[in-house]
């Protein structure tokens, strides 16, 4: 292995097991960018991110701009003078003068199989969407969102297991692995890039709250897979009717296919309440909600929630049901 001059870039938890498999390998990691330290959590304190917290423990000098578009940032970056740049989950676009300073440039550790999912999301995008797999990409950055030519891939099964916590942290040490085999190959000149196919390009959007409102008239596998791609963030959840004419939201934190052979999923409008475990219809078949959260209160399984709140079978939920008070 030929010992490089690093610049990292990352900021969740998703980047730092790349982080730590390059300071452990040998390579010197000279400066670490990251997003600039934020309000978190339910006191709102201001705390740095994951991977400015593990530079900080390396004792590795950290960098927080809020964006590298200026002349004086880029000038910051030159001086470094660094081999290549890993980039993973950064949150920044990088401009062109930051792409070009590295000597091999700069590489970013995608948890996708490019050309698919390129963009913001794509280990909840490939749960939901029901991919058969995904994986890493190991890619040579450009200026285009998720576009370079690529140097490594690795594929992992998506199964009807798989959550996005699961496979968040199976793709991140996955990265780390193949970051340090590419900077390995590309210094040594043992591997080229190539180019993304035009074919099969799709784009995973950054996700918002809203997203994770439980749309019953979907059918029941995409709101099942809807639950384990969208939990913890942004959530799942559904709109309740109240006895005294309110709403309550709740939080889906599990949920399973129901067998529509008892249920009577068949004849019931989506978004009904078939039995006392909490299955609901869904356009094509029902789901059973199996952990479920009202506001304030501590997680409980679909049937421990409607003995404490007073749901009869037949009951709609959503909005068309909320809003009509029924």
């Amino acid at each position: 292995m030929t010992p490089l001059r690093l610049v990292f870039m990352g900021t969740p938890d998703f980047a730092v097991p790349s982080l730590r498999a390059l300071a452990d390998a040998g390579h010197e990691v000279v400066c670490v960018y990251s997003q600039p330290p934020r309000p978190a959590g339910r006191g709102q304190q201001v705390q740095k991110s994951p991977v400015h917290r593990f530079a900080e423990e390396r004792g590795i000098p950290v960098r927080t701009p809020k964006s590298l578009r200026n002349a004086e940032a880029q000038a910051e970056f030159a001086e470094l003078k660094a081999d290549a740049a890993v980039v993973a989950a950064y949150g920044l676009i990088l401009p062109q003068p930051i792409l070009d300073a590295p000597r091999l440039g700069c590489l970013n550790v995608h948890g996708s199989l490019l050309p698919r999912w390129r963009g913001a999301a794509p280990i909840q995008r490939a749960i939901l969407a029901g991919d058969a797999e995904t994986g890493i990409t190991i890619m040579q950055m450009d200026i285009g969102l998720d576009t370079g030519a690529m140097l490594l891939k690795d594929a992992v099964p998506i199964t009807a297991e798989t959550t996005a916590s699961s496979l968040h942290d199976t793709l991140a040490d996955m990265g780390a692995r193949l970051i340090v085999e590419a900077l390995d190959g590309l210094a040594a000149g043992r591997l080229t890039a190539v180019p993304q196919p035009e074919a099969g390009v799709t784009y995973a959007a950054k996700l918002t709250r809203e997203d994770g409102r439980l749309d019953w008239t979907r059918d029941a596998a995409f709101v099942e897979r809807q639950v384990r791609a969208l939990t913890p963030w942004p959530g799942c959840w559904f709109d309740a009717p109240t006895p005294t004419g309110g709403v309550e939201r709740i939080k889906v934190l599990k949920a399973e296919p129901a067998p529509t052979s008892t249920n009577n999923a068949r004849k019931a409008a989506p978004g009904t309440l078939l039995d006392d475990r909490l299955t609901i219809a869904c356009a094509d078949g029902a789901v059973r909600l199996t952990l479920v959260q009202r506001p304030g209160k501590a997680p409980v399984d679909g049937a421990a929630l409607l003995r404490g709140f007073a749901l009869p079978v037949g009951t709609r939920l959503g909005d068309a049901a909320c809003s009509a008070g029924n």
